[in-house]
């Protein structure tokens, strides 16, 4: 065999020493949780039963991520099965073990960081590329290949559980997160990313999960597939997962334009394309559009979808499909090269490509570093009176709130705690301990669905033995002003109503109330999000409201913190608050770094990667909308909601304010103008002034809008920002800079590119707040591309 490197013909040579069981079973995962065994001492791993189940071989290894107590267990066990894996399997091919890895390492030992959304909250794709980096070396360190990760969909309903493991609405944003997260997941040879979920996940009908989206093919081809586009190009992305929807009456996992002729012929992928959990097996009891596994495999493989996780309950048919004329071989063979080809990228084909990589130890010390940042960058003040920043000592403060002395609610699905809770859930289903809950009949995914009477103080008995290190916000604050007082008001669970007089009582003698509010994320457990935890109204949950309700009444000043990892109604907090700051589920920096804040020791920096809605009845509403539609009309006046006073969100894409002021200009001068177009870029020269007394970041944002064009465009589309730090009273000159192609669009005739006409460009600090204005003109020579 060959050895470093190779080639495509040598790839499809070794597939073709094959038998077709081999192949096979390259196509498929084997979990993890099926090798172990259960005895008096306990549940154990049993690597050997490996030769019993799966005697031709294993391709991929699932849900590594129960594996193990400690980095060290978790390595070993690994490299055992490992061992194990390259016995059955011919050649000596190694499984790809893949692990979650978008808000960190999925695993009791891996450095946890901030959730996505709220990474998103920084704009800083640098912060988010150097957390990837550290999470891939978790991965090497543990034996593991594939980071399924990052998550790239696009999400424009808040009602929809998944949002904080997104970057949020706006597909240049989420794009410049991905790529940069891709290159931080691959910069240790041996790791490879997995963009997820390919496409239109995260625009589900309803915002129900797995449910139908209902998008044209111009919005999944130009907005919806803009992080995957740009991943695969900018980022060489070698892995895509599908998603659970339906588009147009078509599963995604079975969907050949969707995974063949526009992911790898349109978009030029060649990488690898794995399912998501079930998904094939959902073509049978979801979808409804195979009637046995050997159909569900088939319409799979054919689509262009390579691998079936978590197990083979579908794929172990080819075999059978294949042999009785059903499915050509050569579909399979296509299959396992693409498979063989990752596996010789991260060292897993003897004689082929590298040696496995060396393990690099994670560095602590980084992780540490770019966590607090991402939590301090990440901070969102949305609006302030000068309440804020608060002076120890100066004030008497009366903190109330259920998230004012909780851990867990900081962290979101996918993080340590998360994972941690899950067995714990289980197992309490499986003992009879949840109420109305049957563990005979029990379905293992009705798990994220199931309330959980009375198990919250063991899951945040996990969540601070898992993060000792880590201070709730209350803690936090009380390190910062030792007299501060806490009452327990509020509860995420409406039960007996809120005495008003009780309320009252409690604040009597403060001279500020400080209510820190929001929801619990996560897996399992009495969540109002997480995956499969959708909410058709997503507000302050149990009676939060009625907290600020009666808060307002007693006429003290009140500061809100709003604890959450999307959009929430907060029309009640805004009109009642002199104050109010969105924490984005910042994990285990979130008490001190709210703290910080309150208490002006950071300066909030962080901008909003979501829209906020006054009226759940505006929902979805988003700031690049199209002409014509949403609640911005830069040609005019257009219907509106007659019961709402006030068209626009609540608070826009990209507002966030700080403790100073900032102004942006363009910058005009006689010999060029502050804004051109030239060599296919699109370039604003701008002058940016801290024009208060606190040194201060934020974030500058270029848009553009297309005034004409054969079809209907957005009002505004952001193509580039840049975060700036200035000293009070600074003032700085930057070019911020754009190719014109991220305004291309699919024309009539099917191309993509941009017709020639003027475009309008807009700077400022939020999608309404855009003082900057200057026209270019496209011309014929701006490049059209396929």
């Amino acid at each position: 065999m060959a050895t470093g490197e190779w080639s495509p013909d040598e790839i499809r040579n070794l597939v073709s020493r094959l038998t077709l069981e081999h192949k096979v079973a390259q196509l498929a995962g084997l979990s993890a949780a099926d090798l172990f065994t259960q005895s008096e001492a306990g549940p154990a791993v049993e690597p050997l039963r490996i030769k019993d189940m799966r005697p031709h071989g294993v391709g991929h290894l699932s849900l590594a991520w129960f594996l193990g107590h400690d980095a060290d267990s978790m390595r070993g066990l690994l490299a055992q099965i490992q061992y194990v894996v390259r016995e059955v399997s011919p050649f000596g091919i190694g499984a790809l073990v893949h692990n979650e890895g978008i808000n960190g390492f999925l695993h009791a030992s891996g450095s946890q960081f901030p959730t996505a959304w709220a990474q998103a909250t920084t704009w800083d794709p640098e912060l988010v590329r150097r957390a990837a980096t550290v999470t891939s070396a978790h991965m090497l360190d543990a034996g593991i290949q594939l980071m399924f990760s990052p998550v790239m969909d696009i999400n424009r309903d808040p009602r929809w559980g998944r949002v904080h493991e997104t970057y949020g609405e706006d597909p240049e944003l989420a794009a410049q997160m991905s790529v940069a997260f891709v290159r931080g997941a691959q910069s240790e040879p041996g790791v490879l990313a997995t963009g997820k979920h390919f496409l239109g996940y995260g625009s589900s009908e309803g915002a129900l999960n797995q449910a139908a989206t209902q998008l044209g093919r111009r919005a999944l081809v130009d907005e919806y597939a803009e992080p995957f586009r740009r991943a695969i190009t900018e980022a060489g992305l070698r892995s895509v997962m599908n998603s659970y929807n339906e588009i147009d009456g078509v599963p995604a996992a079975a969907n050949r334009w969707l995974l063949t002729d526009f992911l790898r012929e349109t978009l030029g992928f060649d990488g690898l394309v794995v399912s998501d959990y079930d998904s094939v097996d959902m073509l049978r009891t979801h979808h409804r559009t195979a009637r046995t596994a050997g159909e569900a495999a088939v319409q799979a493989l054919s689509a262009g979808l390579d691998v079936e996780l978590p197990g083979n309950g579908n794929y172990a048919s080819l075999v059978e499909e294949v042999t009785e004329g059903r499915l050509d071989e050569k579909v399979v063979d296509l299959a396992v090269a693409r498979v063989l080809a990752v596996k010789a990228r991260v060292g897993l084909v003897p004689g082929f490509g590298p040696a496995p990589a060396p393990a690099v130890r994670p560095d602590r010390e980084e992780a540490a570093e770019v966590r607090r940042a991402l939590a301090a960058r990440g901070m969102v003040l949305l609006q302030n009176d000068g309440i804020l920043p608060l002076t120890p000592g100066e004030r008497r403060i009366v903190v109330v709130g259920p998230a004012a002395d909780e851990l867990r609610i900081h962290f979101g699905a996918y993080t340590s705690v998360s994972n941690a809770e899950m067995p714990l859930g289980m197992m309490a289903v499986m003992e009879g301990k949840v109420p109305g809950v049957d563990p005979a009949s029990f379905v293992f995914t009705d798990i994220f669905q199931t309330r959980m009477p009375g198990m919250d103080p063991v899951f945040e008995g996990v969540a601070r033995e898992l993060h000792p290190e880590a201070l709730t916000v209350l803690d936090a604050l009380r390190e910062q002003d030792a007299k501060i007082e806490f009452v327990s008001l509020g509860r995420f669970e409406k039960e007996d109503s809120l005495d008003a007089a009780t309320v009252r009582a409690a604040v009597a003698d403060a001279d500020l109330v400080l209510a820190v509010l929001g929801e619990r994320t996560g897996w399992v457990g009495n969540n109002t999000a997480g995956e499969g935890q959708s909410t058709a109204s997503p507000s302050l949950p149990g009676d939060q409201e009625d907290l600020l309700e009666h808060l307002a009444a007693t006429g003290k000043p009140l500061v809100t913190v709003v604890v959450s990892g999307r959009p929430l109604l907060l029309q009640k907090a805004a009109s009642v608050s002199h104050a109010v700051l969105l924490a984005p589920l910042l994990g285990q920096e979130a008490g001190t770094t709210i703290a910080h804040t309150l208490f002006g020791l950071i300066n909030p920096s962080g901008k909003l990667p979501s829209t906020f809605p006054r009226h759940l009845g505006q929902i979805p509403l988003y700031h690049g909308h199209h002409h014509g539609s949403g609640y911005g009309h830069p040609t005019g006046t257009r219907h509106g909601y007659g019961d709402l006073d006030t068209q626009g969100p609540l608070y826009a894409f990209g507002h966030g304010l700080s403790y100073t002021t900032f102004e942006v200009t363009l910058d005009e001068r006689e010999d060029r103008p502050a804004v051109e177009l030239a060599d296919g870029m699109i370039r604003a020269r701008l002058t940016v002034v801290n024009t208060g007394d606190v040194d201060g970041e934020t974030v500058v944002q270029l848009y553009a809008r297309d005034e004409f064009a054969s079809v209907v465009r957005p009002v505004r589309q952001l193509i580039a920002f840049e975060r700036v730090g200035l000293a009070a009273g600074e003032s700085r000159t930057l070019v911020v800079e754009a190719p014109v192609e991220r305004l291309h669009y699919t024309l009539t005739d099917g191309r993509r590119g941009i017709e020639p006409g003027d475009v309008t460009v807009l700077a400022g600090l939020a999608a309404d707040a855009l003082p900057c204005a200057a026209t270019v003109t496209v011309g014929q020579t701006c490049p059209i591309r396929p």
